[in-house]
C-alpha cells in the first residue's frame, strides 16, 4: 500500500500549487527512486482530466553523461527537450536522489559547458512561466541519502519533509492560502522599497530594488514554499556576504563562501571548501557573477538546515541570494547559465534586514505581527 502522506501531497501538488486544469499537457519528471509518488501525482493528473507523461532519470545516467559525454554531446540542445518546454502546459518535478554526491568528482567545466548549452532550454521555460502560459512546481521525495544529508533517519526525514509542506494539517490547501495572507502583506511592502540592506557576521550588502515586483511563494513553484523574492537591479549590489552553509549545486558543495560585490557584480569571491567549483561556476558566462535573486525565507515550520535548497532556502528568519539567471516576473533582466541559491542565516542578535533605513527582520523574526511568523 502507497503511503497515504504521498497520496496527501499529489493532491495538493496537482489541485493546489499546480492547479492542472481538464485537456492540459503535465510533464512529470524525477529519479527513478521517486516513482511511488510520480505514480500518485500521475492518478491525480488523470482524475483532474488533463494528460500526463513521465520522464525518469537517476544518479548513475546523469554522472555517465559528464564521465563520458563528449565535446559534441556536451553542447547539444536536444530538439525534444526545444519541443516540450513550448508544448507543456504544466511541469512537475521531484527530486529523489540515491546519492547526493554523486557529482562531487566531476570536472566543473564539463558542468559549465552543459550548463550553457542547456540555457537556451531554462530561458524559455522562464519565459513562458513569466508569461502565464507555463504551470510548474517542485517538490522533494525523501530518500535515505536526503535524509543522511541532513543527519536523520529516514522516518525523521520523511516527518520533516511533511511537516514542512503543512502535510500533518487536515487542511493544508487552506493554511498555505492563510500564510499567502500574511505574506502578501510583506510582498506589498516591499514593492515599495529603493533599497534593501543586510546585516550579519561579515556582511553588509546593499541591494537596490525600487521598480522591482516582489514575489510571494506560497506552494505554486516550490513545495514545501515560504518566502518573497526580487530580481535586484543588476548594477545596484554592493558590499559583502558570508553564507551561512555549505552551499549545494549540481550535486557538488561549497562551504564558507564570501563574495565581494562592486556595482552589482562579484569582484572577490572565496570559499573554504570547493573554491575550484565556485570559480568555474562563476566563469560560465558573463552573468553568473550578478545576482538574479533575493530572497527572506518566511517557512517557520522549517528550522532546520539539511543540505537540501529546496527546504534551506525557506528556513524562517534567513535570507538567501542566487547568482546567475533572474526570473522575468520580477523585473530583473540577468541571463545567465547559472542560478545557484546560497543563505545566509539572520536568526542571531545583531543579524537584520532594513528597508529604505528601516529595520523590517531583526534576529530572523520580523517586526510587524501580522507578516510571517511561528505558529
Amino acid at each position: 500500500m502507497r503511503d497515504q502522506r504521498l497520496e496527501k501531497l499529489a493532491k495538493v501538488l496537482v489541485g493546489y500549487s499546480a492547479a492542472v486544469k481538464p485537456d492540459e499537457l503535465v510533464r512529470i519528471s524525477g529519479e527513478v527512486v521517486g516513482l511511488p509518488l510520480i505514480e500518485a501525482i500521475y492518478e491525480e493528473v488523470l482524475r483532474a482530466g488533463a494528460h500526463p507523461f513521465v520522464t525518469m532519470v537517476s544518479d548513475a545516467m546523469e554522472e555517465a553523461f559528464y564521465r563520458v559525454a563528449g565535446p559534441q554531446q556536451l553542447e547539444f540542445i536536444s530538439p525534444v527537450a526545444k519541443y516540450i518546454v513550448e508544448t507543456i502546459d504544466v511541469s512537475i518535478g521531484l527530486w529523489a536522489e540515491e546519492n547526493t554526491r554523486a557529482m562531487t568528482n566531476v570536472d566543473p567545466k564539463r558542468q559549465a559547458t552543459a550548463a550553457q548549452a542547456r540555457r537556451p532550454i531554462s530561458k524559455r521555460f522562464l519565459q513562458r512561466a513569466a508569461e502565464g502560459k507555463l504551470k510548474w512546481v517542485g517538490t522533494q521525495y525523501p530518500t535515505q541519502a536526503s535524509a543522511q544529508d541532513a543527519e536523520m533517519s529516514l522516518h525523521e526525514y520523511e516527518h520533516f519533509v511533511f511537516r514542512g509542506g503543512l502535510l500533518h494539517l487536515d487542511d493544508p490547501v487552506a493554511a498555505w492560502k492563510k500564510i499567502s495572507e500574511k505574506q502578501q502583506r510583506l510582498a506589498d511592502f516591499l514593492n515599495t522599497a529603493k533599497e534593501v540592506r543586510v546585516i550579519a557576521a561579515d556582511t553588509d550588502l546593499r541591494l537596490g530594488v525600487q521598480g522591482r515586483r516582489w514575489i510571494n511563494c506560497c506552494g505554486h513553484e516550490n513545495f514545501p514554499d515560504g518566502e518573497v523574492f526580487t530580481g535586484p537591479i543588476e548594477d545596484a549590489v554592493n558590499g559583502a556576504i558570508r553564507y551561512s552553509f555549505p552551499a549545494v549545486h549540481h550535486g557538488r558543495e561549497c562551504d564558507g563562501i564570501q563574495l565581494t560585490f562592486k556595482n552589482g557584480k562579484v569582484v572577490d569571491a572565496k570559499a573554504a571548501k570547493g573554491q575550484e567549483f565556485l570559480l568555474a561556476m562563476l566563469d560560465q558566462d558573463a552573468g553568473a557573477r550578478i545576482l538574479g535573486e533575493f530572497a527572506i525565507g518566511t517557512n517557520f515550520s522549517i528550522q532546520r538546515y539539511t543540505r537540501n535548497t529546496l527546504f534551506d532556502e525557506k528556513i524562517g528568519g534567513t535570507c538567501h541570494a542566487a547568482l546567475g539567471a533572474a526570473y522575468p516576473e520580477t523585473g530583473g533582466k540577468n541571463e545567465s547559465g547559472l542560478h545557484w541559491d546560497m543563505v545566509c542565516d539572520l536568526r542571531k542578535t545583531g543579524c537584520r534586514i532594513e528597508v529604505d533605513g528601516q529595520p523590517i527582520l531583526e534576529a530572523g523574526r520580523f517586526v510587524k505581527p501580522d507578516w510571517p511568523g511561528p505558529g
